[in-house]
């Protein structure tokens, strides 16, 4: 039975974890399907956005420690090693060329939350939960988790966060920048949202989306130097020539 599917609707492709029995916790099997699906998607020549989502009320209840990590009492490279490899099976996404969007409508938990945080855009409902409960249970956040609420929410909301390990509700999460829309149905949303993003220019969304990356991480100058390649590559496209057109005289 198959633990993560992958749909496609056009040029929109869909992940979505179905193990709802168990909130979609991960394990070592349902790791290997999402990173196969990701590959898949990083290889598919007509994937124009993606969205990833879970089956049922969760989107992700996070890691099933056992199943993951084995026996903890190894030395601490070893750990280290393994949990490389877990992270390796999802911040995949960060790599993806395409606008990926996240549908959580449940809790999202540790790794799952990191799922989330992956994608570019995360758009919650109602019952959405987001839990970085690292320090509530003795454990130091991973998988990117640090950086990638940094880059959201800021260092002081993102230590906030951490420090707590408390669930962040979907008003919050809102509120600080955690998910940039809240509404009844996300999964729709997020649909909505990538269908209309697959209408871009392919080359001009892959840009956009590596501007955006460098700006979050560089000077004003570095960003004006990608920026302005990128800018003057899109002058020459069909999109903006038949923009153009109409504003001749």
């Amino acid at each position: 039975m198959s633990l993560v599917d992958l749909t496609a609707d056009g040029g929109v492709r869909t992940i979505t974890l179905t193990a709802p029995d168990r909130l979609n916790a991960l394990d070592r099997p349902l790791l290997d399907e999402l990173r196969a699906a990701i590959d898949a998607v990083a290889d598919d020549a007509e994937a124009r956005a993606l969205v990833v989502t879970g089956e049922g009320r969760a989107f992700c209840a996070g890691a099933d420690l056992d199943s993951l990590f084995g026996d903890r009492t190894r030395p601490t490279g070893v750990l280290r090693q393994v949990l490389l490899g877990v992270y390796d099976s999802f911040l995949p996404l960060r790599d993806l060329t395409i606008p990926t969007v996240a549908a959580v409508q449940g809790p999202a938990v540790g790794a799952g939350l990191n799922i989330a945080l992956a994608c570019d855009v995360i758009v919650a409902g109602p019952e959405a939960k987001f839990s970085a409960t690292f320090t509530a249970i003795g454990l130091h956040p991973g998988g990117g988790c640090t950086w990638m609420l940094t880059q959201r929410l800021g260092a002081g909301n993102a230590a906030a966060v951490l420090y707590a390990g408390a669930p962040v509700d979907a008003d919050t999460a809102l509120r600080l920048g955690l998910a940039q829309e809240l509404v009844d149905d996300p999964k729709a949303r997020a649909a909505e949202l990538a269908a209309l993003y697959a209408t871009r220019n392919p080359r001009l969304m892959a840009d956009v989306k590596e501007s955006v990356r460098v700006a979050s991480t560089s000077d004003l100058a570095t960003t004006l130097d990608v920026e302005s390649w990128a800018q003057a590559s899109s002058l020459a496209s069909d999109e903006f020539a038949a923009f153009a057109e109409r504003f001749k005289r």
